[in-house]
Protein backbone atom coordinates (compact mmCIF):
# COMPACT_ATOMS: atom_id res chain seq x y z
CA UNK A 1 0.00 0.00 0.00
CA UNK A 2 1.21 3.49 -0.89
CA UNK A 3 0.19 6.91 0.42
CA UNK A 4 -0.55 9.74 -2.02
CA UNK A 5 -1.28 13.44 -1.63
CA UNK A 6 -4.73 14.55 -2.84
CA UNK A 7 -5.18 18.35 -2.89
CA UNK A 8 -8.51 20.08 -2.34
CA UNK A 9 -9.72 23.58 -1.70
CA UNK A 10 -12.58 23.87 0.75
CA UNK A 11 -14.88 24.42 -2.22
CA UNK A 12 -13.77 21.34 -4.15
CA UNK A 13 -13.93 19.26 -0.95
CA UNK A 14 -17.52 20.30 -0.35
CA UNK A 15 -18.34 19.47 -3.99
CA UNK A 16 -16.68 16.07 -3.56
CA UNK A 17 -18.87 15.43 -0.50
CA UNK A 18 -22.03 16.73 -2.20
CA UNK A 19 -21.53 14.31 -5.10
CA UNK A 20 -21.31 11.24 -2.89
CA UNK A 21 -17.69 11.31 -1.67
CA UNK A 22 -16.95 8.24 -3.78
CA UNK A 23 -14.96 9.66 -6.73
CA UNK A 24 -11.74 11.67 -6.54
CA UNK A 25 -10.08 13.14 -9.60
CA UNK A 26 -6.93 14.77 -10.92
CA UNK A 27 -6.01 16.91 -13.90
CA UNK A 28 -5.40 15.15 -17.21
CA UNK A 29 -1.71 16.07 -17.23
CA UNK A 30 -1.30 13.97 -14.06
CA UNK A 31 -2.43 10.77 -15.79
CA UNK A 32 1.01 9.15 -15.90
CA UNK A 33 1.46 9.53 -12.16
CA UNK A 34 -2.14 8.45 -11.53
CA UNK A 35 -1.46 5.16 -13.31
CA UNK A 36 0.93 4.28 -10.47
CA UNK A 37 -1.95 4.39 -7.94
CA UNK A 38 -3.72 1.08 -7.33
CA UNK A 39 -6.66 -0.29 -5.33
CA UNK A 40 -5.86 -0.34 -1.63
CA UNK A 41 -3.65 2.76 -1.75
CA UNK A 42 -4.54 5.70 0.48
CA UNK A 43 -5.17 9.25 -0.74
CA UNK A 44 -4.36 11.71 2.05
CA UNK A 45 -6.50 14.81 1.59
CA UNK A 46 -5.04 18.26 2.17
CA UNK A 47 -6.97 21.54 2.18
CA UNK A 48 -4.73 24.03 0.40
CA UNK A 49 -6.31 27.27 1.53
CA UNK A 50 -5.94 26.50 5.24
CA UNK A 51 -2.98 24.06 4.93
CA UNK A 52 -4.55 21.21 6.90
CA UNK A 53 -4.87 17.44 6.52
CA UNK A 54 -8.55 16.58 6.75
CA UNK A 55 -9.29 13.08 5.45
CA UNK A 56 -8.14 9.75 4.08
CA UNK A 57 -9.61 8.04 1.03
CA UNK A 58 -9.01 4.40 0.13
CA UNK A 59 -8.67 3.73 -3.60
CA UNK A 60 -11.13 1.15 -4.95
CA UNK A 61 -10.27 1.11 -8.67
CA UNK A 62 -7.54 1.73 -11.20
CA UNK A 63 -7.65 5.22 -12.72
CA UNK A 64 -10.06 5.94 -15.53
CA UNK A 65 -11.07 8.95 -17.59
CA UNK A 66 -14.50 10.44 -16.95
CA UNK A 67 -15.87 13.91 -17.72
CA UNK A 68 -19.11 13.69 -15.74
CA UNK A 69 -19.50 17.04 -13.91
CA UNK A 70 -18.54 16.93 -10.23
CA UNK A 71 -16.53 20.11 -9.69
CA UNK A 72 -17.64 23.54 -10.87
CA UNK A 73 -14.27 25.11 -11.71
CA UNK A 74 -12.49 22.18 -13.40
CA UNK A 75 -13.14 18.64 -14.63
CA UNK A 76 -10.36 16.62 -12.97
CA UNK A 77 -11.11 13.82 -15.47
CA UNK A 78 -8.49 11.27 -14.32
CA UNK A 79 -10.53 9.61 -11.62
CA UNK A 80 -10.65 6.86 -9.02
CA UNK A 81 -13.48 5.21 -7.16
CA UNK A 82 -12.79 5.75 -3.47
CA UNK A 83 -14.13 5.16 0.02
CA UNK A 84 -13.97 7.98 2.56
CA UNK A 85 -12.57 6.11 5.57
CA UNK A 86 -11.43 8.92 7.90
CA UNK A 87 -12.63 12.53 7.99
CA UNK A 88 -12.08 15.64 10.09
CA UNK A 89 -14.05 18.84 9.71
CA UNK A 90 -12.15 22.04 8.86
CA UNK A 91 -11.94 23.08 12.53
CA UNK A 92 -10.53 19.75 13.72
CA UNK A 93 -8.34 19.15 10.63
CA UNK A 94 -4.60 19.00 11.36
CA UNK A 95 -2.41 21.98 10.37
CA UNK A 96 0.53 20.61 8.44
CA UNK A 97 3.00 22.61 10.54
CA UNK A 98 1.83 20.73 13.64
CA UNK A 99 3.52 17.65 12.14
CA UNK A 100 6.76 19.32 11.06
CA UNK A 101 8.83 17.44 13.67
CA UNK A 102 7.48 14.10 12.43
CA UNK A 103 7.61 14.39 8.64
CA UNK A 104 10.64 14.09 6.35
CA UNK A 105 9.15 16.85 4.17
CA UNK A 106 10.47 19.31 6.77
CA UNK A 107 13.96 17.87 7.06
CA UNK A 108 17.07 19.45 5.54
CA UNK A 109 15.18 22.45 4.17
CA UNK A 110 17.18 24.92 2.10
CA UNK A 111 14.74 27.73 2.86
CA UNK A 112 11.99 28.36 5.39
CA UNK A 113 9.20 27.62 2.93
CA UNK A 114 10.85 24.92 0.81
CA UNK A 115 8.42 22.30 2.21
CA UNK A 116 5.55 23.95 0.31
CA UNK A 117 6.94 22.57 -2.95
CA UNK A 118 5.57 19.14 -2.02
CA UNK A 119 2.04 20.56 -1.96
CA UNK A 120 2.04 22.28 -5.36
CA UNK A 121 0.34 19.45 -7.22
CA UNK A 122 -1.25 16.06 -6.75
CA UNK A 123 -1.12 13.12 -6.80
CA UNK A 124 2.28 13.12 -5.11
CA UNK A 125 3.77 10.06 -3.42
CA UNK A 126 4.54 10.33 0.30
CA UNK A 127 7.39 8.45 1.87
CA UNK A 128 5.77 5.45 3.52
CA UNK A 129 6.69 6.52 7.03
CA UNK A 130 5.26 10.01 6.41
CA UNK A 131 2.00 8.54 5.13
CA UNK A 132 1.67 6.28 8.17
CA UNK A 133 2.27 9.17 10.56
CA UNK A 134 -0.25 11.47 8.88
CA UNK A 135 -2.95 8.78 8.85
CA UNK A 136 -2.30 8.00 12.51
CA UNK A 137 -2.49 11.70 13.37
CA UNK A 138 -5.86 11.93 11.61
CA UNK A 139 -7.15 8.88 13.50
CA UNK A 140 -5.94 10.34 16.79
CA UNK A 141 -7.66 13.65 15.99
CA UNK A 142 -10.93 11.82 15.34
CA UNK A 143 -10.70 10.20 18.78
CA UNK A 144 -9.61 13.42 20.52
CA UNK A 145 -10.62 16.38 18.33
CA UNK A 146 -9.16 19.81 18.94
CA UNK A 147 -10.99 22.74 17.40
CA UNK A 148 -8.92 25.48 15.76
CA UNK A 149 -10.34 28.51 14.00
CA UNK A 150 -9.57 29.03 10.33
CA UNK A 151 -10.04 31.70 7.70
CA UNK A 152 -13.35 31.03 5.89
CA UNK A 153 -12.27 33.12 2.89
CA UNK A 154 -9.20 30.95 2.43
CA UNK A 155 -11.25 27.78 2.85
CA UNK A 156 -13.72 28.74 0.12
CA UNK A 157 -11.22 30.30 -2.26
CA UNK A 158 -11.17 29.19 -5.89
CA UNK A 159 -8.00 27.97 -7.61
CA UNK A 160 -6.03 30.72 -9.33
CA UNK A 161 -6.70 31.13 -13.03
CA UNK A 162 -4.26 33.16 -15.08
CA UNK A 163 -5.59 35.07 -18.04
CA UNK A 164 -4.60 33.76 -21.46
CA UNK A 165 -3.43 37.04 -22.92
CA UNK A 166 -0.75 37.09 -25.56
CA UNK A 167 2.17 39.21 -24.51
CA UNK A 168 5.16 40.41 -26.40
CA UNK A 169 8.77 39.37 -26.00
CA UNK A 170 9.30 39.13 -22.28
CA UNK A 171 11.74 41.31 -20.42
CA UNK A 172 12.38 40.96 -16.71
CA UNK A 173 14.45 43.25 -14.51
CA UNK A 174 17.85 42.01 -13.45
CA UNK A 175 17.58 39.72 -10.46
CA UNK A 176 19.40 41.46 -7.64
CA UNK A 177 18.66 38.75 -5.10
CA UNK A 178 21.79 37.42 -3.46
CA UNK A 179 21.97 33.73 -4.28
CA UNK A 180 23.08 31.86 -1.19
CA UNK A 181 24.12 28.40 -2.25
CA UNK A 182 24.03 25.79 0.51
CA UNK A 183 27.39 24.32 1.41
CA UNK A 184 26.33 20.86 0.27
CA UNK A 185 25.81 22.22 -3.25
CA UNK A 186 29.06 24.15 -3.26
CA UNK A 187 31.07 21.04 -2.51
CA UNK A 188 29.23 18.46 -4.61
CA UNK A 189 30.69 17.31 -7.92
CA UNK A 190 27.61 18.07 -10.01
CA UNK A 191 28.16 21.03 -12.33
CA UNK A 192 26.34 22.79 -15.11
CA UNK A 193 28.79 21.25 -17.59
CA UNK A 194 28.17 17.75 -16.23
CA UNK A 195 24.39 17.99 -16.62
CA UNK A 196 24.74 19.54 -20.06
CA UNK A 197 27.05 16.69 -21.12
CA UNK A 198 24.65 14.06 -19.70
CA UNK A 199 21.74 15.51 -21.67
CA UNK A 200 23.76 15.72 -24.89
CA UNK A 201 25.05 12.19 -24.49
CA UNK A 202 21.58 10.90 -23.59
CA UNK A 203 20.00 12.44 -26.68
CA UNK A 204 22.73 10.99 -28.86
CA UNK A 205 22.28 7.52 -27.31
CA UNK A 206 18.56 7.74 -28.02
CA UNK A 207 19.40 8.07 -31.72
CA UNK A 208 18.64 11.77 -31.94
CA UNK A 209 20.68 14.65 -33.26
CA UNK A 210 21.74 17.07 -30.53
CA UNK A 211 22.67 20.72 -30.29
CA UNK A 212 24.66 22.51 -27.59
CA UNK A 213 24.35 26.25 -27.05
CA UNK A 214 26.49 28.09 -29.59
CA UNK A 215 28.62 29.70 -26.87
CA UNK A 216 29.20 26.33 -25.11
CA UNK A 217 30.57 24.28 -27.99
CA UNK A 218 34.14 24.39 -26.67
CA UNK A 219 33.22 23.19 -23.19
CA UNK A 220 33.95 19.74 -21.79
CA UNK A 221 33.20 17.55 -18.80
CA UNK A 222 35.95 15.37 -17.33
CA UNK A 223 37.88 15.63 -20.57
CA UNK A 224 34.85 14.74 -22.72
CA UNK A 225 34.60 17.52 -25.27
CA UNK A 226 31.09 18.60 -26.21
CA UNK A 227 32.24 19.06 -29.80
CA UNK A 228 33.08 15.35 -30.07
CA UNK A 229 29.67 14.01 -29.02
CA UNK A 230 28.16 11.72 -31.64
CA UNK A 231 25.26 13.23 -33.63
CA UNK A 232 26.15 16.80 -32.60
CA UNK A 233 24.67 19.23 -35.11
CA UNK A 234 26.89 21.97 -36.48
CA UNK A 235 23.91 23.94 -37.78
CA UNK A 236 20.26 24.21 -36.86
CA UNK A 237 17.34 23.98 -39.29
CA UNK A 238 16.61 27.40 -40.75
CA UNK A 239 12.82 27.34 -40.80
CA UNK A 240 12.53 30.29 -38.41
CA UNK A 241 13.21 34.00 -38.68
CA UNK A 242 16.55 35.41 -37.57
CA UNK A 243 15.36 36.54 -34.13
CA UNK A 244 13.94 33.09 -33.33
CA UNK A 245 17.09 31.36 -34.53
CA UNK A 246 19.27 33.54 -32.31
CA UNK A 247 17.16 32.56 -29.29
CA UNK A 248 17.18 28.84 -30.13
CA UNK A 249 20.93 28.79 -30.71
CA UNK A 250 21.56 29.84 -27.09
CA UNK A 251 19.38 27.18 -25.46
CA UNK A 252 21.65 24.84 -23.46
CA UNK A 253 20.66 21.55 -25.11
CA UNK A 254 18.33 20.63 -27.97
CA UNK A 255 17.23 17.20 -29.18
CA UNK A 256 16.32 16.98 -32.86
CA UNK A 257 14.71 14.38 -35.07
CA UNK A 258 15.38 15.36 -38.64
CA UNK A 259 14.60 19.06 -38.84
CA UNK A 260 12.16 18.93 -35.95
CA UNK A 261 13.22 20.07 -32.48
CA UNK A 262 11.64 17.54 -30.11
CA UNK A 263 12.98 18.82 -26.76
CA UNK A 264 14.77 21.85 -25.34
CA UNK A 265 16.64 21.88 -22.02
CA UNK A 266 17.85 24.81 -19.95
CA UNK A 267 20.27 23.92 -17.15
CA UNK A 268 20.11 26.32 -14.20
CA UNK A 269 22.86 25.54 -11.71
CA UNK A 270 23.34 28.48 -9.35
CA UNK A 271 21.86 31.31 -11.39
CA UNK A 272 18.71 33.22 -10.59
CA UNK A 273 16.63 31.01 -12.93
CA UNK A 274 15.73 33.97 -15.15
CA UNK A 275 18.14 33.35 -18.02
CA UNK A 276 16.63 30.05 -19.10
CA UNK A 277 13.06 31.19 -18.52
CA UNK A 278 13.62 34.32 -20.58
CA UNK A 279 14.92 32.32 -23.56
CA UNK A 280 11.97 29.96 -23.35
CA UNK A 281 9.43 32.76 -22.95
CA UNK A 282 10.92 34.72 -25.85
CA UNK A 283 10.68 31.57 -27.97
CA UNK A 284 7.00 31.10 -27.07
CA UNK A 285 6.23 34.75 -27.75
CA UNK A 286 7.86 34.62 -31.18
CA UNK A 287 6.56 31.16 -32.13
CA UNK A 288 3.33 30.48 -30.12
CA UNK A 289 2.40 27.50 -32.31
CA UNK A 290 5.78 25.81 -31.99
CA UNK A 291 5.44 22.31 -30.53
CA UNK A 292 8.57 21.72 -28.45
CA UNK A 293 8.83 19.98 -25.09
CA UNK A 294 10.61 22.36 -22.72
CA UNK A 295 12.52 21.32 -19.62
CA UNK A 296 14.24 23.25 -16.85
CA UNK A 297 16.94 21.11 -15.19
CA UNK A 298 18.22 22.34 -11.84
CA UNK A 299 19.58 21.20 -8.46
CA UNK A 300 16.97 19.66 -6.18
CA UNK A 301 17.24 22.49 -3.67
CA UNK A 302 16.27 25.00 -6.39
CA UNK A 303 12.88 23.36 -6.98
CA UNK A 304 10.97 25.93 -4.94
CA UNK A 305 12.74 28.79 -6.71
CA UNK A 306 11.95 27.27 -10.12
CA UNK A 307 8.24 26.95 -9.32
CA UNK A 308 8.04 30.45 -7.87
CA UNK A 309 9.70 32.12 -10.85
CA UNK A 310 7.99 30.18 -13.64
CA UNK A 311 4.55 30.89 -12.15
CA UNK A 312 5.08 34.67 -12.12
CA UNK A 313 2.33 36.37 -14.16
CA UNK A 314 5.04 37.45 -16.61
CA UNK A 315 5.43 33.84 -17.69
CA UNK A 316 2.03 32.43 -16.73
CA UNK A 317 0.19 34.90 -18.99
CA UNK A 318 2.00 33.77 -22.10
CA UNK A 319 -0.07 31.91 -24.64
CA UNK A 320 0.50 29.05 -24.15
CA UNK A 321 1.36 29.60 -20.50
CA UNK A 322 4.99 28.71 -19.82
CA UNK A 323 4.18 26.61 -16.69
CA UNK A 324 1.88 24.42 -18.80
CA UNK A 325 4.53 23.44 -21.35
CA UNK A 326 7.78 23.59 -19.37
CA UNK A 327 8.62 20.79 -16.93
CA UNK A 328 11.17 20.50 -14.13
CA UNK A 329 13.83 17.79 -13.83
CA UNK A 330 15.94 17.74 -10.64
CA UNK A 331 19.57 16.74 -10.94
CA UNK A 332 19.25 13.68 -8.69
CA UNK A 333 16.34 12.24 -10.68
CA UNK A 334 18.15 12.64 -14.00
CA UNK A 335 21.36 11.10 -12.70
CA UNK A 336 19.69 8.21 -10.85
CA UNK A 337 17.56 7.30 -13.88
CA UNK A 338 20.62 7.27 -16.13
CA UNK A 339 22.45 5.08 -13.62
CA UNK A 340 19.55 2.62 -13.53
CA UNK A 341 19.21 2.45 -17.33
CA UNK A 342 22.89 1.96 -18.08
CA UNK A 343 23.44 0.50 -21.58
CA UNK A 344 19.69 -0.14 -21.96
CA UNK A 345 19.19 3.54 -22.71
CA UNK A 346 19.66 2.99 -26.46
CA UNK A 347 16.48 0.89 -26.51
CA UNK A 348 14.31 3.63 -25.02
CA UNK A 349 12.22 6.18 -26.85
CA UNK A 350 12.72 9.91 -26.25
CA UNK A 351 9.27 10.19 -24.67
CA UNK A 352 10.62 8.49 -21.53
CA UNK A 353 11.96 11.88 -20.40
CA UNK A 354 8.33 12.88 -19.73
CA UNK A 355 8.05 10.22 -17.03
CA UNK A 356 10.90 11.66 -14.97
CA UNK A 357 9.89 15.29 -15.45
CA UNK A 358 7.54 17.17 -13.15
CA UNK A 359 4.95 19.65 -14.35
CA UNK A 360 5.56 23.25 -13.29
CA UNK A 361 1.88 24.04 -13.03
CA UNK A 362 0.36 24.33 -9.59
CA UNK A 363 -3.08 22.88 -9.07
CA UNK A 364 -5.68 21.88 -6.58
CA UNK A 365 -8.47 19.28 -6.90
Amino acid sequence: MNYWLDLFTGKTWEEFKKNGANVSGFRYRRRNTAKKIHPGDYLICYLTGISRFNAVLQVKSECYEDHTPIWEDAEFPIRFDVDLIYELNPKTAIPVLFLKDQLSIFQNLTSQHAWTGFFRGSPHLFKHIDGERIVQAIKDAIDKPIKRDYDESKYWRRPKKFESKKVGVVTVPDDTEEIKVPEVIQTETTTHDEIQWLLLNLGSNLGLDVWVARNDRNRNFNGNNFSEIRNLRKQLPRQFDEATNKTIELIDVLWLQGDAIVAAFEVEHTSAIYSGLLRMSDLISMQPNLKINLYLVAPDDRRDKVFTEINRPTFAKLKPALPSICKFIPYTILKSELDKMGPRVKYLKPIFIEDIAETCETDES
